[in-house]
C-alpha cells in the first residue's frame, strides 16, 4: 500500500518552503495580451490552483527579452516594467491563496510561431525543425529554418533569462525555473540533431549542454544565493516527443553533473511517463537498485543520481498512487501534474478528501480544428 501522506509533506527547493510536495506543471496557455501582458483571466487561473491546495505553481512559459525569445502571440513576457507589474498582481492573488509560485524563462529559438519583435529565428544551427507549427496555438505549417545563432546573440540569450530572473524576483515570485526543455532553444544546443555547431558549444555531450550550465550560472550570480532559482529539462520535444539522448546514462551522467555544478536549487524533468525507464528496455543504464525495476532508471532517478539536487518529476502523475510512488521511491522530492491539474484544478484537495478525480478532457478546452495528440504532447 501506497502511503498518500507522503504528497502531503511539506518540502524546500533552495530558499523556497512548499506547503504539500505537489505542483502545477508549466503549460503554454496564449492568453496574455498582445503586447504580453498578465490578465485578471490569469489570475483567476493560477489563484484558482492555489485554492485547490497545490503548493507549488510553475507558470507558462514566459518570454525573457524583446529580440528572439517570443514563441507564441499572446504569450505573457517579463522584459518591460509594465509586464512586471501584471505580473504581480498574479503573484499577489496566488500568495493570499497560500501557494508559491515560480516564473518559467521561456526562449523558444527555432520553434518560435508567433514573434512581435521580428520575423526570424535564432538557432544553433540553420536546421530546420521536425514536424509542423501547433495550430492551437496559432501556428500553421511547417517551421521557418532559423539562422545559425551568433557569438554575440548568445550573449544575448544569456543576458535575457539574466535579466527576466532580476524581474521575476522584482515581481515576487518565489522562484525561476530556466526553461532548457521539450525543444526550446537551450534544448536545441543540449540537442545533437539540432546543434551542428563547430565551436565550444556544439559537437560533444560537454559543448552541447554549455549554454545551459552558463545560463544557471549567469541567473544565480544575478538573483543571489537567497532565490530559487531552478532548470527543466526532457529529451522529448514538443515538435519530437519520442527523442531519446543518444549517449544514454552517459549523456544524463554529463548534463545532471554539469547542472549539478551550476548553482541550481532543483532539476525537473518531463516524460511522457515519469516513472518509466529513461532509455527503452533499460539500455545504457546502470542502476542496480531493486527498488527503481529491472528496466533502467527513470530520468527523474538519474537527475537525482548525477546531480544530487532535488527533483521534480512530471508526465502522467496523476494518479495519486503513482505520484506517491515515485516520491516513496526516492526519484523525486515534487510531482507537476499538467493535464491532471487541468482537469482538477482542486486535484490537492480531493486526494485529501478522497474525492474522485476526473479525466482530461482536451475537447473541452480546444478549438475544432486542434490536434488532440499534439496538445496532450505538448502539456
Amino acid at each position: 500500500m501506497t502511503n498518500q501522506d507522503l504528497l502531503f509533506e511539506k518540502v524546500t527547493l533552495g530558499s523556497t518552503t512548499i506547503d504539500n510536495r505537489v505542483g502545477v506543471a508549466p503549460m503554454t496557455r496564449t492568453s496574455a495580451t498582445s503586447e504580453g501582458y498578465a490578465t485578471d483571466q490569469m489570475v483567476s487561473y493560477y489563484t484558482s490552483f492555489s485554492r485547490g491546495g497545490f503548493g507549488l505553481i510553475i507558470t507558462e512559459g514566459i518570454y525573457p527579452d524583446d529580440k528572439y525569445s517570443q514563441g507564441y502571440l499572446n504569450q505573457p513576457g517579463i522584459v518591460y516594467d509594465e509586464q512586471v507589474q501584471a505580473w504581480k498582481k498574479v503573484v499577489d492573488s496566488v500568495h493570499q491563496a497560500g501557494a508559491k509560485i515560480f516564473a518559467q524563462l521561456m526562449h523558444a529559438g527555432a520553434l518560435s510561431q508567433g514573434n512581435r519583435f521580428v520575423n526570424e529565428t535564432i538557432a544553433p544551427s540553420a536546421v530546420p525543425p521536425k514536424g509542423e507549427q501547433m495550430e492551437f496555438y496559432g501556428g500553421k505549417g511547417a517551421f521557418p529554418t532559423p539562422r545559425e545563432a551568433t557569438q554575440e546573440e548568445i550573449t544575448e540569450v544569456i543576458n535575457g533569462f539574466v535579466n527576466a530572473a532580476k524581474h521575476a524576483k522584482a515581481a515576487g515570485f518565489d522562484g525561476v525555473e530556466i526553461h532548457g526543455a521539450n525543444g526550446y532553444i537551450l534544448d536545441q544546443f543540449l540537442t545533437d540533431y539540432t546543434n551542428q555547431r563547430k565551436d565550444e558549444y556544439g559537437g560533444s555531450t560537454e559543448n552541447r549542454v554549455r549554454l545551459l550550465v552558463e545560463v544557471s550560472k549567469a541567473v544565480r550570480e544575478a538573483v543571489g544565493q537567497d532565490y530559487t532559482v531552478g532548470i527543466r529539462i526532457s529529451q522529448g520535444k514538443v515538435n519530437d516527443y519520442s527523442h531519446k539522448w543518444q549517449g544514454k546514462e552517459r549523456d544524463a551522467e554529463i548534463i545532471f553533473g554539469q547542472l549539478g555544478q551550476a548553482g541550481l536549487d532543483f532539476i525537473h524533468v518531463t516524460e511522457y511517463e515519469a516513472w518509466q525507464p529513461a532509455f527503452p528496455e533499460g539500455e545504457g543504464t546502470t542502476a542496480t537498485d531493486p527498488a527503481f525495476g529491472d528496466g533502467g532508471a527513470s530520468l527523474a532517478r538519474l537527475a537525482k543520481k548525477y546531480s544530487n539536487l532535488p527533483v521534480i518529476a512530471n508526465g502522467h502523475l496523476e494518479n495519486p498512487g503513482t505520484a506517491t510512488e515515485i516520491i516513496g521511491k526516492g526519484e523525486a522530492d515534487v510531482v507537476t501534474l499538467g493535464k491532471g491539474a487541468l482537469a482538477n484544478h482542486d486535484w490537492v484537495n480531493k486526494v485529501k478528501a478522497g474525492a474522485p478525480i476526473a479525466d482530461f478532457q482536451p475537447e473541452k478546452i480546444l478549438s475544432p480544428n486542434a490536434k488532440i495528440k499534439d496538445f496532450e504532447t505538448h502539456v
